[in-house]
Order: C-alpha cells, then sequence, then structure tokens
C-alpha cells in the first residue's frame, strides 16, 4: 500500500530503514529519534514510548498488527503519549541504554523492546512484547503512574538511569597482570561445563552459533592440542551444518535454533551471523580438512551473492523469519509437495532430509535437516556415496528452483558498516582458506564501497547507507570491525594500502572514542548527540564486543607498525577485565582470543621476492592462528620489511619478539621454525 492509499501516514515515511517504514502507515503517530520528537515532549511535558526493533523480527511484526495497527490503542498513544520508533540495528546505543533499563526491570531484555521514559528520556517502565490487553494495562497504569505520583516517577527515572550508567562499568586496574598459558586452561575448564559434546553448542535451548567462541576454542586446541576443544568446534560445526538452522536448499543460517538439537530454527538469516560462520567454517577446514566445511562456505557465500548483495558490492541486513506473515512458511515442505515434485527420487530425498508425511514441525510441514549419515543412507539404498551426492544435489537444485516461485520473505535492503565488515572480512578468510578469486573480488569491491560511500573526509565513517544516503555517524563496531577486515585484506593481499587505512581509521577512534583515565573506549563519539548515558560495550556475544575488537586491532597494528603504545593499550584493556575474561565463559571469548596472543608470543612472518604471492598462498592452506604475514614483490614501507629483498629470491623470515630466525625459502622449513 502506498501512501496515497493508506488511512494513515507519519513522520516515519521520511526514513530509510525498512524497519520504520513498516511502521509508517501505522495510526500511531510515530517519530524517529531525533530533536523534533525529543522537543516535543519536553515541550508538551509529554511521557515518551520508545518503541525498538528490526525489521526481521518476528515478534515485532505481531506486536505492530496486535497493537500499532490498532486504531484504539494509536489513540490512546497518540493523545498520552510521544511515540518513537527506533531501528536498532541502525541506532545501537540507544538500543543499549534501553535494553538495560529493561533487564534492570525484568531480568531480561529482547524485541520488541518497549520503555516508557520521562519526557527528558530517562526510562520509569518497560518489557518487550505486549499483546493488546497488556500494552493498554501497561500504559494506562504507566501514564496514572507518572502524572498522578511525579516524586515517585522521578525517584524511579533517577534509579533505573543510575543502573544504566553504572552496567558494564569499567574501573581501570593500576596493577598490570601477566597472561599465561595457564590462564586459558582456566578459561577451558570454566566452559566445559556448558559445551553440549551431544549434540554442540553451548548450554541448551535455544542456541546460538557464537562463533567468536568457536574461533577461540580452535585457537586454544593449537596452542594446546586439547582435543576436547577440538572436539567442541567440529560437533557444533557438523550438527549446525546437518541442522534445520542452515538452509539445506539454499545455503546459509538462520540466526539462532529453538531447540537444542538445531533442528528448529527462529528463520531469519542475518548477515552477520553468516559472515561470521563463514569465518569460523573457514578455519575449521584450514585446520581439519574436512570437505563439509568447504561445501558449507561454498553455499553460504552462493547465498550471499544471490540475496544479500547489492550491485554496488556491498551486503544487505538480513532477511525476514516471517514471509505471507508465517514464520518459515518460505523454507518448509508438505510430504505430498516434495512426494510430486521429487518423482522417483522421493523416497530416498524426504528420509535423506527426515521428512515425514504428518511433518516433523507444525502445521503438518517440514524442516529439512540431515541426520549426517551418508554411509547408512547410501547402504539402505544400494548406492555409493559418490551417487548419494550426486542425487542430493540435483535434488537441491530441483527445490531450489521452485522455491524461488514462492512469496519471498522481506529484505531489510539498509548497508550497515560494520556487519558488511564482517563480510567483507569472511571473503577475506574464505580466500585465504580456499583460493578462489572471485572471494577476494567480493572482498576488495566491498572494501572500496565502504571508502567510496561511508567513509567521511575527516577518516571516519558513517553506519549507514541506503539509496545513495548515509546519514548516522559511526559507533565504535563500525570502525573497529572496519579496521579489522581492512587488517585481514591487506594480510590477503599484501596492498600495503589497507593497512594504511587500518591506522587512518585507528588514529579516529583514538581520537574520538577512547577514555584514557579507564583504558577503554565509549561506544559513541565525542562529537555523537548525547543520550542519558555513554556507554562502553564490553561483553561479547553473538557479535564480539567493539571494546575488544578494537583491542585486538591495536594489538596487531602495534606490531605491523613497531607502535608499542598501542601494544601496551590492548595490554591495558585486557588487563581491566582479566578476570571478566577467565570467569565469563564465552561472554568474553574475543577477549580469550587476545590474551592467547599475550600468553604466546606470536609470530610475524615475512615473505620478501617476486614468487611472494605464491609462498603465501601455500601458508594460507595451514590453520596458523598465531602467525601474522607481511610481504610482498619489494620490501615496501614497512619497517618490518626494511633490508629483508635478495635479489633474485624469494625469501621468508619467521620473527617473534623483533627477532628474525635465518631466511629459509621453502614454507615447510618456516613451519617447521613456527613449530619448533
Amino acid at each position: 500500500m502506498n501512501a496515497t492509499e493508506s488511512k494513515y501516514t507519519n513522520q516515519l515515511i521520511h526514513e530509510s530503514s525498512p524497519y520504520l517504514l513498516q511502521h509508517a502507515h501505522n495510526p500511531v503517530n510515530w517519530y524517529p529519534w531525533g530533536t523534533e520528537a525529543l522537543d516535543k515532549a519536553r515541550n508538551e511535558n509529554k511521557i515518551l514510548i520508545i518503541s525498538i526493533g528490526y525489521a526481521a523480527c518476528h515478534w515485532c511484526h505481531v506486536m505492530e498488527h496486535e497493537c500499532f495497527e490498532d486504531e484504539e490503542v494509536a489513540g490512546f498513544m497518540n493523545e498520552h503519549f510521544v511515540s518513537i520508533k527506533v531501528d536498532r540495528e541502525e541506532r545501537p546505543d540507544i538500543d543499549q541504554v534501553y535494553l538495560i533499563a529493561v533487564q534492570i526491570l525484568t531480568d531480561k531484555g529482547g524485541w520488541p523492546l518497549n520503555c516508557i521514559a520521562l519526557p527528558d528520556g530517562r526510562p520509569v517502565y518497560g518489557g518487550t512484547y505486549f499483546s493488546k490487553e497488556r500494552w493498554m494495562d501497561m500504559l494506562h497504569h504507566v501514564y496514572d503512574f507518572v502524572t498522578q505520583n511525579p516524586d515517585k516517577a522521578e525517584e524511579q527515572a533517577n534509579f533505573l538511569t543510575d543502573g544504566i550508567r553504572s552496567n558494564e562499568m569499567v574501573y581501570k586496574r593500576t596493577e598490570d597482570s601477566v597472561f599465561l598459558l595457564n590462564d586459558l586452561d582456566d578459561i577451558f575448564s570454566s566452559w566445559k561445563n556448558n559445551i553440549d559434546f551431544t549434540q554442540g553448542g553451548y548450554g541448551y535451548a535455544p542456541k546460538f552459533p557464537m562463533p567468536a567462541s568457536l574461533q577461540f576454542l580452535l585457537h586454544f586446541n593449537y596452542l594446546t592440542k586439547h582435543k576436547n576443544a577440538l572436539k567442541a568446534v567440529t560437533l557444533t560445526l557438523n550438527k549446525m551444518a546437518n541442522g534445520g538452522i542452515y538452509d539445506q536448499i539454499g545455503g546459509g543460517f538462520s540466526r539462532y535454533s529453538t531447540d537444542e538439537y538445531w533442528k528448529v530454527p527462529h528463520f531469519e538469516k542475518m548477515l552477520y551471523d553468516n559472515a561470521q560462520l563463514v569465518s569460523v567454517y573457514s578455519a575449521a577446514y584450514q585446520k581439519t580438512k574436512d570437505p563439509v566445511y568447504k561445501t558449507i562456505v561454498t553455499e553460504t557465500l552462493d547465498f550471499i551473492k544471490r540475496e544479500l548483495t547489492s550491485p554496488e558490492g556491498s551486503f544487505y541486513s538480513s532477511l525476514d523469519a516471517d514471509s505471507e506473515g508465517v514464520e518459515g512458511k518460505f523454507y518448509v515442505w508438505t510430504h505430498d509437495e516434495l512426494k510430486k515434485l521429487l518423482g522417483d527420487n522421493a523416497p530416498l530425498i524426504m528420509d535423506y532430509f527426515n521428512v515425514t508425511e504428518k511433518g516433523n514441525w507444525e502445521n503438518s510441514r517440514n524442516i529439512l535437516f540431515k541426520s549426517g549419515d551418508d554411509k547408512r543412507i547410501a547402504a539402505k539404498y544400494k548406492m555409493t556415496e559418490s551417487e548419494l551426492e550426486k542425487r542430493v544435489e540435483a535434488a537441491k537444485k530441483l527445490l531450489l528452483n521452485q522455491r524461488s516461485y514462492r512469496i519471498r520473505p522481506a529484505l531489510d535492503d539498509k548497508i550497515l558498516t560494520s556487519w558488511n565488515a564482517l563480510m567483507l572480512k569472511a571473503y577475506a578468510d574464505a580466500y585465504r582458506a580456499f583460493d578462489k578469486k572471485e572471494y577476494l573480488d567480493s572482498a576488495l569491491k566491498n572494501a572500496q564501497f565502504i571508502n567510496a560511500k561511508l567513509k567521511t573526509s575527516d577518516n571516519g565513517l558513517f553506519r549507514n547507507y541506503k539509496q545513495g544516503i548515509a546519514s548516522i555517524p559511526a559507533f565504535l563496531d563500525d570502525y573497529a570491525f572496519t579496521i579489522q577486515a581492512f587488517i585481514s585484506l591487506y594480510q590477503a593481499t599484501f596492498n600495503e594500502k589497507w593497512l594504511e587505512e587500518a591506522m587512518q581509521l585507528a588514529e579516529h577512534v583514538l581520537s574520538h572514542f577512547y577514555e584514557p583515565t579507564k583504558d577503554m573506549f565509549y561506544y559513541s563519539s565525542d562529537e555523537s548527540q548525547s543520550l542519558i548515558a555513554r556507554k562502553m560495550e564490553i561483553a561479547d556475544n553473538v557479535i564480539p564486543s567493539s571494546n575488544s575488537e578494537m583491542a585486538i586491532n591495536l594489538f596487531i597494528l602495534g606490531w605491523y607498525y613497531y607502535k608499542e603504545e598501542y601494544i601496551k593499550i590492548a595490554r591495558r584493556m585486557l588487563n581491566n577485565i582479566k578476570s571478566h575474561a577467565i570467569n565469563g565463559e564465552i561472554y568474553y571469548a574475543n577477549w580469550d582470543i587476545l590474551m592467547a596472543w599475550f600468553a604466546v608470543e606470536p609470530y610475524f612472518v615475512a615473505i620478501v621476492g617476486k614468487n611472494y604471492e605464491a609462498i603465501r598462498k601455500e601458508f594460507d592452506a595451514w590453520y596458523l592462528p598465531q602467525v601474522f604475514f607481511a610481504g610482498g614483490k619489494a620490501e615496501g614501507n614497512l619497517s618490518m620489511l626494511e633490508g629483508k629483498l635478495r635479489e633474485g629470491e624469494t625469501t621468508i623470515y619467521v620473527c617473534q619478539n623483533n627477532l628474525c630466525k635465518l631466511p629459509v625459502t621453502e614454507v615447510k622449513d618456516a613451519l617447521n621454525q613456527i613449530s619448533g
């Protein structure tokens, strides 16, 4: 329905966010976050409703239909409140503040997130999803409470605001810590009881992939040869690859599994999950050479190219869980539907994907997932595993084509800098693991897009981009992940341009985000619009925290550029949260990776000479998380490469703690120097 056909149109009609535009024709008089709405609340002394969600959020859609499309609800909201809609993906700074408030009030959080606040933005009450009856009841009670008990409302607002400001408060530790391999053992010991060694993953339902934790476990296994650490990774990757969380027909992962078996997904597909999982599966392939991991990366990047890539080479944010108003409808199948489509191949394929006549999910529908025993299936149908693979691939192509005629889930086509950077890094990682030039081409095209469309004249960044417009100043995660992506691109190409770009961004972050009295970084810039609290993002979650990623960046750049102060800042940051990193389980996994580098000095390998590219690719066949690479045909501008070029040959220097071993010309000899 367009604006001329709509009965209602509110202030969201001028926004670019698909989530905000979804609400532009609600009878609620929504405003976007900004001075107009906030000034209106203050000038009219009206209570704020701050409602936060994102385009792929299933329960956000449900609440919109039940509450915000209802004229009775809208009438009460419009009369007594100023209502603000926020896309949490565009404004994570706002989301962070009000999510903490709801967590203080209810001991839980999620989306939709709804907070009631005084005209100055300080919250007094909040929750997540509300049915119409509960929403109206809550609004009446809160309105009466605030208007009839202003002193108590003020007391409540002060209590919550103090809680928001103190949450994840980091105190600078003056005593210097030593980081040891034993610390990593302690970390793994604290994780073990919650690792599911039967079904993979961490904890029980619902299960999220948590890619940073898998990267740490791979890294920990590399350093210690601890078999259970590797088992935790491979079991999780295998179970996810076989499960319904993975789109068995079209590739790519859903956001999480609602059960402990990875069978029933929450069907939205997010760019950030798929980006990080491409990196994990690529690393696991380097470690194990399991061909399944290569297949998962190939199919997932095919999905990204087909469904989440713009003509400009940027990446869209997500696909909705719903289509035609039904969660998962695009992805599931009935028994009769498959029987008719697959013909003679139907019994085999339905057995392979656990399809039943009654359906393995709700409403007689089937989620396609595998039991992971191709050998058993092949024997049952009296064929070789190779023949089984061919039959399955043919069926997948047929079903993917058939599925393309269905009504598709909605696409959130906004471009977010941080998520694009994660995908850029994923392409660089996949290129290094599988040596497919098209992956490098995609990474380079996205890097060029970021520089052309998202970078500012003062070496800053924007967070968002859509239809030629970038409007929101970037947050710390945008910088941290872009710096990491450019470092990764340097290691994949040895083009110093990308390392220099990373350095420029790092200097900008140090100027505008760093708080030296705490030795940590704020999430928002000192030039950003102020909220009721300026927060720091510390704990790692589905996406690593921006502080842990920034600490890693400073550590790596410090080594590349001989900037000892960068490394000292990274150490002080880790020192501040050491006890959390050791005892905070998987929610400090990215910090734990940094701890591994401080515990065991990493190597820097320089490859200089005309055959540098072939040698670099030979190294990339190995999983080497303790090695950073530099080099090129000539020595370039990095001090660490100075004096290393030998005329007529390509040499490899293995260096540690600023000392280099005797140069060699064969990768196998360099690997011996590293392992020795």
